[in-house]
């Protein structure tokens, strides 16, 4: 009796990207790793990719399984994948960007190999020509399997994107992705992570992510505060986890996503009233949690200082907001 290998999922959210889409679908329907479906999720688009979608679905009608559904947002098109997905693994592909052939293969290899319910890539930044402009890697120095108890310094260190992850579908038995929320991957990957012993890496920079000129400039608003309710989530779920006892490393979490993460999007916000609104915000977030200018300074990332690894700008930008200069800040922005 021949082994047959196990099955992949690959959730697709599509929202007008007539552009791309046949990039990404083709990088997917060309993975060496045979036995995978791929739920294409039309979350209502106005362009043409409806009808790119129902070409494909003709054309390899045994791997594209096509949906469309009203604008429902990010979250809702993956959820609905989540639920129609019969895969024992699940990936999540955004519609613009595009994979290598050998992603899924290496991924489910890795995750059987070490019986790890969440293995994790590189992510390459490409522009339109495929040029590589930056390369992200996510866990450096440390090995392919990663004992969470031992090393749960990861917890704080990752990046929480859902796009550069395989995830054992029972992941997602009791969890989805939060609706009409921004930053929906910090608020639901780290709690996955904490249901998990082991996870399992690849160097290899599998996920290609395109950075768009015609995209409409992200405008930066209130919805930053997203990044703070999302690490309060985490926050409740984490007390209640088998990780509960590790306080530094929630610690950690708090100042990288809460307060750095959080003040990378402040940067960009042009409206001063919204600007000091967050600001407040974003202080009395540190005093709740006694998260101290000290314990900001001395945060290190993958065992490097974060704030002197950072370009001169962003230092520049966080060393004055801790000191108190935001009427400064304004001035030189």
């Amino acid at each position: 009796m021949t082994n047959v290998p196990s099955k992949v999922s690959i959730i697709i959210p599509v929202y007008n990207v007539e552009n791309y889409l046949a990039k990404c679908l083709n990088s997917l329907i060309n993975q060496t790793h045979q036995n995978i479906e791929i739920l294409v999720v039309n979350d209502g688009s106005k362009d043409n990719s409806e009808q790119i979608i129902q070409d494909y679905a003709q054309k390899y009608p045994e791997k594209i399984k096509p949906f469309h559904k009203e604008n429902g947002g990010l979250s809702d098109a993956r959820n609905f994948g989540i639920d129609r997905a019969t895969g024992d693994y699940l990936g999540f592909v955004d519609s613009d960007d595009y994979v290598t052939p050998t992603m899924f293969e290496e991924m489910v290899n890795l995750a059987e190999k070490y019986d790890s319910k969440m293995v994790i890539c590189n992510i390459q930044k490409v522009d339109q020509n495929g040029n590589v402009t930056q390369k992200l890697t996510q866990i450096p120095n440390m090995p392919e399997k990663i004992d969470l108890d031992k090393n749960f310094s990861v917890f704080s260190d990752l990046s929480y994107f859902a796009c550069n992850k395989l995830f054992k579908k029972e992941l997602f038995n009791e969890k989805r992705f939060k609706k009409g929320v921004h930053f929906e991957d910090i608020q639901l990957i780290p709690q996955l992570l904490l249901e998990c012993k082991t996870i399992a890496q690849t160097q290899n920079f599998h996920y290609q992510y395109l950075e768009r000129t015609d995209s409409i400039t992200k405008t930066h608003t209130e919805r930053g505060l997203d990044i703070l309710k999302a690490v309060t989530d985490v926050e409740t779920v984490f007390t209640e986890s088998q990780y509960s006892n590790k306080k530094k490393e929630l610690k950690d979490f708090q100042i990288f996503e809460g307060v750095y993460s959080f003040l990378a999007y402040l940067a960009f916000v042009k409206n001063d009233n919204i600007f000091y609104e967050m600001a407040d915000k974003l202080e009395l977030f540190m005093k709740e949690r006694q998260i101290k200018l000290k314990d900001i300074l001395n945060y290190n990332r993958f065992d490097k200082n974060y704030l002197l690894s950072l370009p001169l700008k962003k230092k520049i930008f966080y060393l004055l907001f801790f000191a108190g200069q935001k009427k400064l800040i304004r001035k030189l922005m």
